[in-house]
């Protein structure tokens, strides 16, 4: 099996869906994707980044208890606790964020968790850093959201008859 698709495969049984939500909405391009480091100190990419203008609202993409809110080498973060994924729980992060949630605030898909920054941001323009952790292990936050919000396609259902 390809090393690459057995890391994909792995990180679907660690992190199945469970979003119900993009943190952003309309759904965002994402810029640069998930480049997980060979060892745990190197370097890589240990998120996804989605392009968006400054003051975009950003969303808990599923329920959980914010962890942390607040400044991480001066830029916004917000971290929830996501409900119901085992022990330890999965975490997500936001960044750079304005947050409007508090250490401790219990959120719902969709809720508001603060502003995407103007600044903080390691992309060129705007973008929010969303991130995914299982303690101390960083996974791929796009395994998190289900196939239907992943897929581009638009599909027209049949009206119903009359």
């Amino acid at each position: 099996m390809h090393t690459k698709t057995a890391v994909t495969l792995l990180l679907a049984l660690l992190a199945p869906p469970v979003a119900t939500t993009w943190p952003l909405v309309p759904r965002p391009p994402v810029v640069r994707g998930w480049d997980p480091p060979p060892t745990p100190y190197a370097r890589g990419h240990r998120g996804v980044d989605l392009a968006a203008p400054a003051g975009t609202p950003v969303r808990a993409v599923a329920p959980g208890r914010v962890s942390y809110a607040g400044q991480v080498a001066g830029r916004g973060v917000v971290s929830v606790e996501l409900r119901g994924t085992g022990h330890p729980p999965l975490r997500t992060t936001y960044e750079p964020v304005s947050p409007t949630v508090q250490r401790g605030d219990e959120v719902t898909p969709g809720q508001q968790l603060g502003t995407l920054s103007p600044t903080g941001s390691h992309c060129l323009t705007p973008c929010l850093h969303w991130g995914l952790r299982r303690s101390k292990t960083y996974l791929n936050p796009l395994t998190l959201l289900p196939p239907h919000l992943l897929s581009r396609e638009t599909r027209l259902l049949p009206l119903p008859s009359a």
